[in-house]
């Protein structure tokens, strides 16, 4: 394919005329497979090279160019870095002559192999470029690149080196998936010139003038050099980068509303408006107006014929798992099934105990774990599959191919979070038409949801059930930890309970932190009278489901155990949480075991417990629990601390973030104004948003969901 065939829809492959390349072979590995892709492999560095100048007009922290002779040479063996194969390293300092001046500069190369010490050695007279910085005084250059010049070519003078070597623009592109910044640079220069000035625009003239948005072929010429250097400055770069940011964000949303209207395509389970004063009844509280507002947007996505995917989003403690039940008993009233998966088998349980204690005593309801003897399972499949159990709470178990629903509905995830796409896909694929619902008590930032799971309908449970008296939080410092031991005894004395949460199981030398054997021992130590018992996630199921038993009959005083209690428990008599290290978790898990007390009629107390002095950082963030019982304000600032890939794990949304330079931290508002526009394009250029749909149709991101 000759160059003037070549677009940038071509693929790869057309930049070296179909020969084997391994630089293109490793780019389409990673999915880069069209020309165009290469647009979005920004430089490290763009740089203007200035024309060669006298040493006397050296600038500390700026690129030089010179023209010298090497007048002296030191080698200096590194007796502290070995190359490949034990080959010693040098160290190597030369000092250069100016051609125009008197002045000398000192050029620097660390970690020389022999070869390369003899070839700098051989220099005599030349050209070189590098970055100027200053040591006890003296200019140096540290990793110059040297040109070796003849003796005719020294003896130029200034201004024939100045117009041969006039100011240019120097790009250096990053290591990509092992390529070098040279075969990378190598390859942009195989495009086409003329296509640099023939990059398509792809929003309306309208919105890039309301959005005061640098037009899509100006912004990639800028960001890859290919432009004057008088339009190189850092005002016109910046214009670019909130160009590229502001697109990543669009195609983003486009992709989130084509994969929202795919996921609906199909039909679903159709119910009949359901009768929640009837279930209403069964619960010794009144639902909140949140609760009360969130069955309404289940029962209608229940009634609209599509499948309903909607995220129920509260925070700790505001009852998401009463809708749940709602929800499911609508389901089970009209005849189908619902199941609800939760991610640990104590969870699982509690639900199972909860939901026992409020439905009728012939209500049809089980109960699916991994830790269940054969003939206890055979049993439940066999229910299940029969349809004679209406409704199913388990764990991981419910997603086994042995599972077979007579007529599945509803399929509820709760604390979605802690699964897979996968596996929450593979439980609502058993029944036909099923409808999903998420539930997390983890609050998502706005800017967070509006990406990670914006093809999903949203929720959200902000007020408290009246009957909760809250949670105060304390930050203990080691002049405070005995009036902590006191006050947790008295707690204790007056029949209440408490955990205490640890970050490691076992004792790690090579990690400063608390762990679950030596707080074990210490606090039986501590507290004689106690009746104290340690828990964490290595323990056999049954062991693990009795300790949250006892616990919850109140025959254990105090649980110690690692975040494994994280999730969903529920003991109403337990008043106080002690998270020891508590500079080992995210702001997020510190908030959710918070919410483990101060569930009943009973205030609840939150200790973050230091035995030793922690960093100022650490104690900021720490603060930010003590001060803030908001879940929201809370994840906001999990977020900008620890990045949005951190904060629920990788790939829980089924939308993987391909972000380069978007920030959902720093850069909200282009979020925003890109959702917006999304829309009105929608609405006032149907063409032109057919043509972006055309463009993410084959992606495999509409073939998931939940």
């Amino acid at each position: 394919m000759s160059s003037k065939e070549i677009n940038w829809s071509s693929p790869l492959k057309a930049l070296v005329s179909g020969r084997k390349s391994k630089t293109v072979d490793k780019l389409i590995s990673t999915g880069r497979k069209s020309v165009s892709d290469l647009l979005w492999l920004f430089p490290l560095k763009t740089q203007v090279l200035p024309r060669v100048q006298p040493f006397t007009q050296t600038h500390h922290d700026s690129l030089f160019k010179g023209v010298g002779k090497m007048v002296a040479f030191r080698d200096q063996p590194n007796f502290k870095v070995k190359g490949k194969g034990g080959t010693p390293l040098s160290n190597v300092t030369g000092t250069v002559q100016d051609r125009f001046s008197n002045a000398t500069l000192s050029l620097k190369w660390f970690n020389c192999y022999p070869s390369q010490v003899k070839a700098i050695k051989a220099h005599e007279h030349i050209f070189f470029t590098g970055s100027l910085s200053e040591f006890m005084g003296n200019f140096q250059i540290i990793n110059a690149e040297v040109v070796d010049l003849t003796s005719q070519e020294y003896q130029k003078d200034l201004e024939s080196w100045q117009a041969e070597y006039r100011e240019t623009i120097k790009v250096t592109y990053p290591t990509v998936e092992g390529i070098s910044p040279h075969h990378l640079g190598s390859l942009f220069d195989k495009i086409p010139e003329e296509l640099w000035n023939n990059i398509e625009e792809t929003l309306p003239e309208d919105i890039l003038k309301e959005r005061q948005l640098m037009d899509l072929g100006t912004t990639f010429r800028l960001m890859h050099g290919k432009c004057s250097i008088r339009e190189l400055g850092e005002k016109n770069l910046a214009k670019a980068r909130e160009r590229l940011i502001y697109e990543e964000f669009f195609n983003e949303q486009v992709k989130i509303k084509v994969r929202k209207t795919f996921l609906k395509k199909d039909p679903a389970i159709t119910l009949n408006e359901p009768n929640w004063e009837k279930w209403k009844e069964l619960f010794p509280y009144e639902l909140t107006t949140d609760q009360e507002s969130s069955l309404v947007d289940i029962a209608n996505d229940l009634k609209s014929g599509t499948p309903m995917m909607r995220l129920i989003q509260g925070d700790v403690g505001s009852g998401k798992t009463t809708v749940a039940l709602m929800a499911s008993l609508m389901v089970i009233d009209q005849g189908y099934q619902a199941a609800i998966m939760c991610p640990t088998e104590s969870l699982a349980l509690q639900h199972f105990l909860t939901f026992k204690s409020l439905l009728p005593d012939n209500h049809p309801i089980d109960l699916l774990i991994g830790s269940q003897t054969r003939s206890e399972r055979e049993s439940v499949l066999n229910d299940i599959k029969s349809g004679h159990v209406k409704l199913v709470v388990g764990t991981h178990a419910l997603i086994q191919d042995s599972v077979e629903f007579n007529n599945l509905a509803l399929a509820v995830i709760d604390e979605q979070h802690k699964f897979g796409v996968e596996q929450r896909m593979k439980l609502t694929r058993k029944g036909k038409g099923c409808h999903s619902l998420l539930m997390t008590a983890t609050p998502i930032p706005r800017s967070l949801s509006l990406t990670q799971y914006g093809d999903l309908d949203l929720s959200i449970i902000k007020s408290m059930p009246s009957d909760r008296k809250g949670t105060q939080t304390r930050i203990v410092t080691p002049d405070t930890y005995q009036k902590y031991l006191s006050f947790l005894k008295t707690r204790i004395s007056m029949r209440e309970q408490a955990y205490v949460v640890v970050p490691a199981i076992e004792d790690n030398p090579e990690q400063d932190m608390l762990n679950l054997e030596t707080v074990l021992k210490r606090y039986k130590e501590y507290f004689p009278d106690f009746e104290i018992v340690g828990l964490h996630g290595k323990m056999k199921a049954k062991e693990k489901n009795d300790a949250f038993i006892n616990f919850r009959e109140k025959k254990i005083d105090i649980l110690i155990s690692t975040s494994v209690i994280e999730v969903g428990i529920n003991n109403p008599n337990a008043t106080v949480m002690s998270i020891l290290s508590p500079e080992r978790f995210g702001l997020s898990s510190l908030h959710q075991m918070r919410g483990r007390v101060g569930r009943g009629d009973k205030p609840g107390f939150c200790f973050l417990v230091n035995d030793k002095q922690i960093s100022q950082q650490a104690m900021e963030r720490l603060r930010v629990i003590e001060k803030n019982t908001d879940g929201f304000i809370i994840s906001e600032e999990d977020l900008r601390i620890r990045g949005e890939g951190d904060l629920f794990g990788k790939d829980q949304s089924g939308i993987k973030s391909t972000k380069i330079l978007a920030s959902l931290v720093e850069n909200q508002a282009s979020l925003l104004q890109a959702c917006e526009d999304v829309e009105v394009i929608q609405e006032r250029y149907p063409q032109i948003f057919d043509q972006f749909v055309d463009k993410v149709s084959q992606d495999e991101f509409l073939t998931q969901t939940i």
